[in-house]
């Protein structure tokens, strides 16, 4: 078959297959698929912002600490869901109903589904935003809705190719080396007009974010792909490369770019946003570079979020075709991305974080320490089978995430005024001291602990009582 056929024949199979589980011959990506799958997906313009938003209140030193810290944190559960992913060949939504019930993944799918619109938004906002700087500044063509409308196109297209065909035929051909050339082009012009000693021993302002709070910032970027990643790591060929691939790729990836994004501030004084930094790697690189980097580079991410929202929809439709999906929530992106801000990113970040991060905990308690992976295929589909619980929802599992997100909120309250002061006046009403240790801690860290130790403490309650019922009976 010529080399076009086979694109065709792979792209027919991968984009289509929708919650089942993916079948052996079609489970093709090895560890260096994912190694460059995930790295690709953890750089870009946003991490860049991420980066910047960490300096100057924390000086070089400190932020390197929590951009390596908060990596590694962050992609230790990426890898495990990785794990799951390639060992059960179904995705991300449909691993938690054995953890929550049927009925119960629906929570997470909606939940999912929200961030995913709005990243969608967000990189398409992002895109064309600074390529319709870049256009206007070096050919004084000024367009923005031509702009968003045009790479909202390419990325639909990328997401309905599906993701074995975006590796295999874009990312591994030409977009990694893209990505690789830019990483090092940009590492090199900064260190070529810094002295690397003096802005090493400048100290850092104080204010937002703390240490704690960065290391909350750096680990919400893996983890707002933690929803996603078995979504592409179905396809893999076996757990060890699913999860090897998975966390080197994603941790090089976004340890690169977040000290990137710190250094552009620090350096070339970017103002941490999105247009703050393509300004900035324009001064340094050039616009037509730029805008050549930024329609590679971001539009695997757009592909990412327009895929897996597709994804996290067929959880809740099943019925309706994946290609109908991938239009809609392509197009419900590129509304919002014509009236988005960059006002709220931190806190959206945040926000993932702290419904996504005790999810985890307890996702990893159950599926790896109370022997719940392994799954009865058939029951996964099946309304009152084994994982239909009571009602369709798993409460023994709800009870912890719930309280994992009311320790994150504790330790860190985040949102609009409105949230953070009914957080603290409730605290205050029940006597306890708000916030949690200071936030000394940080959010990431007691939230997963407080999830996956409540879901272990559960867990071994109720095989008790089980053991009990069985000896009485």
């Amino acid at each position: 078959m010529s080399i076009s056929g086979r694109l065709r024949n792979l792209g027919a199979q991968a984009p289509s297959w929708g919650l089942t589980p993916v079948p052996g011959d079609m489970r093709r990506l090895s560890g260096l698929d994912l190694a460059v799958l995930w790295g690709d997906l953890s750089v870009g313009i946003l991490v860049l912002a991420a980066g910047a938003l960490l300096v100057p209140a924390l000086g070089l030193p400190q932020a390197t600490l929590a951009i390596v810290v908060g990596s590694a944190l962050g992609c230790v559960p990426l890898a495990l869901v990785g794990i799951a992913g390639a060992r059960e060949g179904v995705p991300g939504m449909v691993l938690f109903r054995p953890i929550l019930g049927i009925r119960g993944s629906w929570i997470p799918s909606v939940m999912n589904l929200i961030q995913l619109v709005g990243w969608t938004a967000l990189e398409l906002w992002a895109m064309a935003r600074v390529a319709n700087g870049v256009s206007k500044d070096t050919f004084g063509f000024d367009a923005y809705p031509v702009w968003l409308v045009g790479i909202a196109l390419l990325c639909t297209v990328l997401a309905l190719g599906g993701p074995v065909l975006v590796v295999r035929k874009w990312l591994e051909r030409f977009g990694v080396y893209v990505v690789a050339a830019v990483g090092v082009w940009l590492t090199w012009r900064l260190l070529a007009v810094v002295d690397l000693s003096g802005v090493w021993a400048q100290q850092g302002k104080g204010g937002w974010p703390t240490f704690a709070l960065g290391i909350d910032l750096v680990i919400a970027m893996p983890v707002s792909w933690l929803p996603l990643v078995a979504d592409y790591n179905r396809f893999a060929e076996g757990r060890r490369p699913s999860a090897v691939g998975t966390f080197f790729g994603f941790f090089l990836g976004n340890t690169w770019f977040f000290a990137l994004g710190a250094m552009l501030v620090l350096v070339a004084e970017a103002s941490p946003d999105a247009q703050g930094i393509g300004a900035a790697i324009t001064t340094l690189a050039g616009g037509v570079f730029l805008l050549l980097v930024l329609l590679v580079v971001e539009s695997d991410e757009a592909f990412a979020n327009i895929y897996s929202s597709a994804i996290s929809l067929q959880n809740l439709f099943p019925r309706v075709s994946q290609p109908a999906l991938i239009l809609s929530v392509a197009g419900v992106g590129t509304l919002l991305a014509a009236f988005l801000s960059m006002d709220a990113y931190e806190y959206f970040l945040l926000l993932i974080g702290s419904v996504f991060v005790p999810l985890f905990g307890v996702f990893v308690a159950r599926y790896f320490f109370l022997g719940d992976g392994g799954f009865e295929r058939d029951a996964l589909f099946t309304p009152g089978g084994a994982y239909w619980f009571r009602g369709g929802f798993r409460w023994l599992s709800m009870l912890p995430w719930l309280v994992g997100f009311i320790v994150y909120q504790w330790s860190v309250p985040t949102g609009p005024g409105w949230w953070t002061g009914a957080v603290e006046s409730v605290a205050g009403a029940v006597g306890l001291p708000s916030p949690l240790f200071g936030s000394a801690l940080g959010a990431s860290i007691p939230s997963f602990a407080a999830a996956f130790g409540l879901s272990l403490a559960l867990g071994a309650l109720s095989r008790m009582r089980a053991a009990t019922t069985l000896r009485r009976g």
